[in-house]
């Protein structure tokens, strides 16, 4: 197979997150339009999603995904946010694309080829507040810790968000940051989502899904989701499931058979069928730090 048809790091799967965002403003039907999603992932990004196995549930995942991301930041502007971090931020464009307070501060972090790909495919672009993009491989813990604390001090209240990133860390490097996250006192929500263990099983032995990303591969499998996060000082204050949210959105999940299926051999009877399975297979929630826990839930 091509290079061009399959992902080949994480970093490609930027690009393939983008094409759905891209295919989804073409459609009549779109529920959001991002023009600027086409111009950064290219042929290849194109390419990735429609030659992925998952291609029809993915696609409606990330659409669904980016409507609840997008309201979370509304109403996080809307109560004062000052700062907005988003780690693992890949090709998003919502610096471009939200209708955004002037003299808000938007902070990117990604690797620096990712960086660059933005810097010049988006260089002739205006976002709408104020962006700075930043190269760093998040696993660099004392230069994390380094980027959290000089935000935190130029910043009374700062959204973080990881759209997807936490599926490529490991249960204790998620708790890492999540840790150095709750250290910091201005931060004070963080958009990020979430999982029930019937999904956590398709995605570790889909054999679809498992061939799609096999070259960044999924590692974040806690035993539970929302509890992981609460261990670590951060307590849910609003979760939103796919496909309730969907069904608001007029755009209900694909009815797939061979998802049904393998539904049905790994969690038996009670959710042989997605609609079945429905609700709640997991989503997005916007986290507030508890500041009456310690991070790592001494």
């Amino acid at each position: 197979m091509s290079s061009n048809h399959r992902i080949e790091n994480v970093s490609d799967t930027s690009l393939w997150v983008a094409a759905y965002r891209a295919l989804e403003s073409e459609r009549p039907d779109a529920l959001f339009n991002d023009p600027f999603a086409g111009l950064l992932t290219g042929e290849k990004g194109l390419q990735l999603a429609r030659s992925a196995q998952t291609s029809r549930f993915t696609a409606w995942a990330v659409a669904t995904r980016t409507c609840i991301i997008d309201d979370y930041i509304r109403m996080a502007v809307e109560e004062g946010v000052t700062t907005v971090l988003n780690l693992g931020a890949g090709l998003d464009t919502r610096p471009y694309r939200l209708q955004l307070p002037a003299g808000l501060h938007w902070v990117e972090v990604d690797f620096p080829n990712i960086v660059a790909l933005k810097n010049e495919r988006l260089a002739d672009k205006t976002p709408r507040c104020q962006l700075e993009r930043i190269e760093l491989d998040l696993s660099d813990h004392d230069k994390r810790l380094e980027l959290f604390s000089d935000i935190a001090s130029h910043s009374p209240k700062t959204l973080v968000i990881t759209e997807g990133l936490l599926s490529y860390l490991t249960v204790p490097q998620a708790g890492s940051l999540a840790d150095d996250l709750r250290c910091q006192e201005g931060f004070v929500f963080w958009i990020a989502d979430f999982m029930v263990p019937p999904m956590i099983g398709l995605m570790k032995f889909g054999v679809r899904f498992r061939r799609d990303i096999k070259n960044a591969p999924v590692q974040f499998f806690p035993e539970d989701w929302l509890a992981f996060f609460r261990e670590h000082g951060w307590t849910p204050r609003e979760q939103r499931y796919y496909a309730d949210e969907a069904q608001k959105l007029g755009r209900a999940a694909p009815q797939l058979l061979w998802l049904r299926l393998l539904l049905f051999l790994i969690v038996g009877r009670k959710y042989g069928s997605l609609g079945r399975f429905g609700s709640r297979f997991g989503g997005y929630a916007l986290y507030e730090a508890d500041r009456g826990r310690k991070a790592g839930g001494e």
